[in-house]
């Protein structure tokens, strides 16, 4: 049996892949340093479907402990990491920017110290569509070069991607980066679009709609992204023989090291997003239309197909499918009708 290390365990991705994981047999040790970014008690909720599970230990730490994490790595000896836990949020990185430094720069650093210390047989790490930054060529290619993040967020969830490569390039650690487009759920984050509109419709308040609406997703259900986690976990990457320094391939390269978009490979109006949910609510929505927030950007658009190749995953639930799932899973959670 497979012993594995998800982070950010009681969050939204690491709460539903450990549900999954623990479904298919296989042991997991969950950590989070359940922080109050938002509710704690959805965190605990989310938690408490998985601690009855007797192949699963949770483990309440904070990743920038390094004494912490050299403990837990030591005590564990994990096969495969997965690291879902970081200051998530575009916008919340304007204004607490040492929260994204503590969790996706020291705290990242120690679980590679951890998986390079105790023999760690592949890493795999969230990364994010918000790499993409400034680029304005669609769909986004993991080909492509990413150079230009417009966010804080974003420029930490890059740098992931290069210390995640200088530790495979010099340890030979198997790292393997994933880069998630605008996921959505049951179980979503509060901060996310489809949580503050549903929650704002249902108590009769308007919604906020930045850049006057003119705004598109490639919105990904966590079914999906789940699917592509589990798969991406079983292959470790190899090194890319055709990769040349004269050319290089940001996608790649002559190390265990990649990264993979995981979206669902279509872009989606903001507006018909917020259609799609009254229709699934039965009440229409009161817009408030807004400007462009700084850190934000117009359009995200995944390109899956380096994933669908590689994996044979295609993620496809369509919006109305997923966004019916959430406003089911919201009334049921909220009681609300």
């Amino acid at each position: 049996m497979q012993n594995i290390l998800v982070t950010g365990v009681a969050g939204f991705i690491g709460h539903a892949l450990a549900k999954r994981l623990l479904a298919d047999g296989r042991a997991v040790v969950g950590l989070d340093n359940l922080n109050d970014y938002y509710s704690v008690q959805l965190k605990r909720d989310r938690l408490a479907e998985l601690l009855p599970h007797p192949n699963f230990t949770f483990v309440q730490e904070d990743l920038a402990n390094r004494e912490a994490m050299t403990r837990l790595f030591a005590a564990h000896r994990f096969d495969v990491v997965v690291n879902l836990a970081a200051q998530a949020g575009v916008r919340y990185s304007l204004v607490n920017p040492a929260s994204y430094v503590d969790s996706n720069l020291v705290g990242f650093g120690n679980i590679l110290e951890g998986c390079r210390n105790t023999g760690v047989k592949h890493l795999v790490f969230a990364s994010s569509s918000s790499v993409y930054g400034a680029n304005t060529k669609m769909p986004f290619s993991e080909h492509d070069n990413v150079d230009h993040p417009v966010s804080l967020y974003a420029a930490s969830k890059k740098a992931g991607e290069l210390m995640a490569h200088t530790y495979s390039h010099l340890f030979g650690l198997p790292c393997t980066g994933l880069r998630f487009f605008t996921v959505y759920g049951p179980w979503g984050r509060p901060d996310m679009a489809l949580f503050l509109f549903t929650k704002a419709i249902v108590d009769g308040q308007p919604i906020k709609v930045f850049n006057q609406g003119r705004m598109e997703r490639d919105f990904t259900y966590i079914d999906d992204i789940v699917e592509g986690v589990v798969r991406v976990m079983d292959r470790v990457p190899q090194s890319n023989p055709d990769w040349s320094g004269d050319a290089p391939d940001p996608a790649t390269s002559y190390c265990p090291w990649r990264v993979y978009n995981i979206g669902n490979n279509r872009k989606e109006p903001l507006l018909r997003y917020i259609e799609v949910l009254e229709q699934c609510l039965g009440r229409k929505a009161e817009k408030e239309f807004l400007p462009m927030q700084p850190g934000d950007v117009p359009a995200t658009w995944a390109d899956a197909s380096e994933l669908v190749h590689d994996t044979g995953f295609q993620p496809d639930t369509p919006i109305e499918t997923g966004v019916q799932r959430f406003v089911d899973w919201y009334r049921g959670y909220y009681r609300v009708g």
